[in-house]
C-alpha cells in the first residue's frame, strides 16, 4: 500500500499542485504561532515542551484517522494515505521556480533570472555573477528535492512499516516546518523568541534528518558518478554548516560533476521583509572553498533534473520490490 499511495501522490500532485498560500500552510502557521504563545515560558526547557507539542498533537490526530479508516476499510486508509502525501510530499511545491530561472537563463534573461532566485530565496542577488546565480539554483533545488520530496518518502515508508500510516510524513515536514518558523520569528522579525526553542527545533530535525539525508546522497550516488560522488561525499561535506546539507548537496555535486559550495558572496544578503522562507537553515557555506569540478553551467541544470528524477526511480522501483516480497512472504 505504500507504493501505490506515494506513486498516486507524485501523479496527482504533477496534475494539480499544491497552490501557495493554500489553508493548510496558512493553518500550520496559526498552530505552531499557537503553541509558542501557550507554551513557551521562556525557560531552556519549555523548548522540548514547545517542539513537542507542536509536532506530537498533530501526528497524533493524523495517525488516529489512520487507524479507523483502516479498521474499517484499506481503501479508506489508502485514501487517507494519499490525502497527506499529497499535502506533504511533491514537486510542485518548489519547482515552478526552478523552471522559471532555467528558461529565463535559456533566453539570456540573467535579470529575470535573479529576480525569480530573490523571490524564490528571499536574497538580493541584483549583483549575482551568472555562475553564483546557477549555483544558488542547484543547491536549492537540491536541498528542496530532499525536504519535499525523499525525506518525506523515507519517513512514510518507515511509518508505514510499523504501523503508523502516513504519521512519519507529517512528523518529518513538521520538523522542518517548525524550525523555519522560529528562525524566521528570531532572526528575521525580532520578535522575542526563546533562544533555546530555536535551537532545539534545529538539533531535532539534524537527527530526524540525518538518515533520510544520507539514503538521498547514496541514491545520488548510484545513478550519478559513483565514484566522484563517494569522494565529494567523504571529503568536501564539511564546506556546508548544517552536516547533512553538506552530504547531501557534495555527493550531488560529484554526481553531476559540478563546482559547488564556495564563501557567500557579500552581496547577497537576506530580503527580511518577505516571508519565514528566509529564516530556514542556509544552503551556503561558510567556509572558502567548493568541490571538484567545473563551474556551474546551463547543462548543469539539466543534469540535476535527470539527476534527481533518477534517485526517484529509483527509490520507487526498491519500494516496489520491497512490497512485492512482503506480499509474496
Amino acid at each position: 500500500m505504500s507504493f501505490l499511495a506515494v506513486l498516486l501522490a507524485l501523479f496527482v500532485e504533477q496534475l494539480r499542485p499544491l497552490p501557495h498560500g493554500n489553508p493548510i500552510h496558512e493553518a500550520l502557521i496559526a498552530w505552531v504561532r499557537w503553541t509558542g504563545r501557550n507554551f513557551d515560558a521562556g525557560r531552556e526547557h519549555h523548548a522540548w515542551v514547545v517542539w513537542a507539542v507542536s509536532l506530537i498533537v498533530p501526528a497524533l490526530l493524523v495517525w488516529g484517522v489512520y487507524a479507523l479508516l483502516f479498521h474499517f476499510s484499506l481503501l479508506l486508509a489508502l485514501a487517507w494515505n494519499l490525502v497527506v502525501l499529497y499535502l506533504t510530499l511533491g514537486f510542485r511545491q518548489f519547482s515552478h521556480y526552478f523552471t522559471d530561472i532555467r528558461e529565463a537563463l535559456e533566453r539570456g534573461d540573467e535579470e529575470a533570472a535573479r529576480t525569480l532566485l530573490q523571490e524564490w530565496r528571499h536574497l538580493d542577488a541584483s549583483e549575482l555573477p551568472r555562475t553564483e546565480v546557477l549555483r544558488h539554483v542547484i543547491e536549492h533545488s537540491l536541498l528542496a528535492s530532499h525536504r519535499h520530496v525523499f525525506g518525506v518518502f523515507f519517513w512514510f515508508v518507515l511509518g508505514s512499516a510499523l504501523g503508523l500510516g502516513p504519521t512519519g510524513a507529517v512528523v518529518y515536514r513538521l520538523a522542518e516546518f517548525c524550525t523555519r518558523y522560529w528562525s524566521y520569528k528570531s532572526h528575521v522579525l525580532g520578535a522575542p523568541t526563546n533562544v533555546g526553542l530555536m535551537r532545539r527545533s534545529q538539533q531535532a530535525f539534524a537527527v530526524i534528518d540525518h538518515v533520510p539525508a544520507r539514503l538521498t546522497a547514496a541514491g545520488f550516488a548510484v545513478v550519478g558518478n559513483f565514484e566522484e560522488a563517494v569522494d565529494c561525499w567523504r571529503n568536501h561535506a564539511g564546506l556546508w554548516t548544517q552536516r547533512n546539507d553538506g552530504v547531501l548537496l557534495a555527493a550531488a555535486a560529484g554526481a553531476v560533476g559540478v563546482a559547488l559550495g564556495g564563501a557567500p558572496a557579500p552581496e547577497i544578503q537576506p530580503d527580511r521583509g518577505r516571508s519565514f522562507e528566509a529564516g530556514g537553515l542556509s544552503a551556503d557555506p561558510q567556509a572558502e572553498g567548493s568541490t571538484p569540478g567545473p563551474a556551474p553551467q546551463l547543462a548543469h541544470l539539466r543534469a540535476v533534473v535527470g539527476l534527481v528524477w533518477r534517485s526517484v526511480v529509483l527509490w520507487m522501483l526498491l519500494l516496489a520490490l520491497l512490497s512485492l516480497a512482503n506480499l509474496l512472504g
